[in-house]
């Protein structure tokens, strides 16, 4: 007589559980990549500043440009002059434009 064996079946178990916390490596490269972006800020940052300074230090230069070029009209009739060599350029007519 044959005897009939039932077999168990087994259950695989599935987990539906979402995970707590990502990978260690993960973890570490974001790190990476966030710490990458807020150097790149802050280094633009600090250049934005020294612009912001240079911006300034260009338009004090100008002032005095121009305070220099009234020296010159007042004292030489003109502010034409050839900044290598000092020369006065005067209008075609030869006379200076002095105010007195």
């Amino acid at each position: 007589m044959a005897t009939k064996t039932k077999a168990k079946k087994e259950t695989e178990v599935i987990d539906f559980s979402k995970p707590e916390k990502i990978s260690a490596e993960h973890l570490e490269e974001t790190q990476k990549v966030v710490n990458g972006i807020n150097r790149a800020q802050l280094d633009i940052g600090q250049m934005e500043v020294r612009k912001h300074s240079a911006l300034h230090f260009i338009a004090e230069r100008n002032d005095e440009l121009v305070l220099l070029k009234d020296k010159f009209e007042q004292e030489y009739g003109t502010s034409d002059i050839n900044l290598e060599t000092g020369e006065i350029t005067y209008k075609e007519d030869g006379e200076a434009d002095k105010k007195d």
